[in-house]
């Protein structure tokens, strides 16, 4: 859900995009060409490689540090991009950092967007990606994250790997996303929305087309949270989903998981993955912390 669109023609371009699947192309390639010098920008400054591929027929990207080891490493880190469940708004700026900095390779999934495939398709993608992972590694040793939609659907996952009866991931990072499609937040209702006049709730309609808002596999918050791994929650103070972050976080606390939250003064939505700026150094070298602490080597 970054705002990889000016702001001005937000409203307009989003309610095309829903419909028209010229512009939706369209649309998807102009939020490529403009992360494209910063995705390079990233590999360079970070040492890192990118490789596309598939894993359980899903396509992805693979992410690894240039100087680490990432054969003999037992280690994973699975990504899901932000872009409002429409568009890939991240996919190298939220992991080529991370790869860098932990030496860990980072699967990012090139998971089904809406309006052509809404809820559970992404979470079909995730959890197959996942189910591969843990096929070849101990669930100890793996990490789940994502920024914006990404957050949105590491907590969708979570609930899904839980529902199945599988093992949990190492640790979850959720990075300015919301547990509570159902609900407009307070932050939403003042600041204004990522996606010009449309609110998250109203952003996401085509993804959530179908299901019930506060079904728990939807919107996380509604179901059962412990047994969730120890998770990472980070937002700002200009976010719009500060408040939806804020509740999934006292949710989890409240349900017994080890949960952490971070919060940056004056900074936007989801920033570290398209803003370069001490709060961006601060923010990426705190997430890649905490996964090297949490993921059994």
């Amino acid at each position: 859900m970054e705002p990889m669109l000016k702001s001005g023609s937000a409203p307009e371009l989003t309610a095309t995009l829903m419909r028209n699947a010229i512009t939706r192309r369209g649309v998807r390639a102009a939020a490529a060409n403009y992360l494209k010098p910063m995705n390079k920008s990233r590999a360079k400054r970070f040492d890192v490689e990118v490789e596309k591929g598939t894993v359980a027929g899903v396509p992805v990207k693979f992410v690894r540090h240039r100087g680490s080891d990432w054969a003999a490493d037992k280690r994973l880190l699975i990504n899901f991009h932000g872009g409002g469940f429409m568009v890939d708004s991240g996919s190298e700026t939220e992991t080529i950092p991370i790869a860098g900095l932990t030496g860990i390779t980072v699967v990012t999934v090139m998971y089904r967007m809406a309006p052509e495939h809404p809820f559970p398709a992404a979470v079909d993608d995730a959890l197959a990606v996942y189910r591969d992972a843990l096929s070849q590694r101990d669930a100890a040793s793996i990490g789940i994250y994502g920024t914006s939609a990404g957050a949105v659907l590491t907590g969708q996952l979570l609930a899904r790997i839980k529902a199945e009866g599988l093992p949990m991931p190492a640790a979850a990072g959720i990075f300015s996303g919301s547990a509570d499609l159902a609900l407009i937040s307070d932050c939403e209702a003042f600041l204004p929305s990522i996606m010009g006049s449309r609110s998250a709730p109203d952003t996401l309609a085509d993804y959530s087309s179908g299901t019930e808002r506060t079904d728990a596999l939807l919107s996380p918050l509604y179901g059962d949270l412990s047994g969730l791994p120890p998770t990472l929650l980070m937002t700002s103070t200009r976010d719009q989903l500060l408040s939806q972050t804020v509740r999934f976080h006292l949710a989890l606390g409240k349900a017994g998981v080890d949960a952490d939250l971070m919060v940056y003064e004056g900074m936007l939505h989801a920033f570290w993955a398209y803003m370069e700026c001490p709060e961006t150094e601060d923010a990426l070298a705190a997430q890649a912390a905490f996964f090297s602490r949490h993921l059994a080597a």
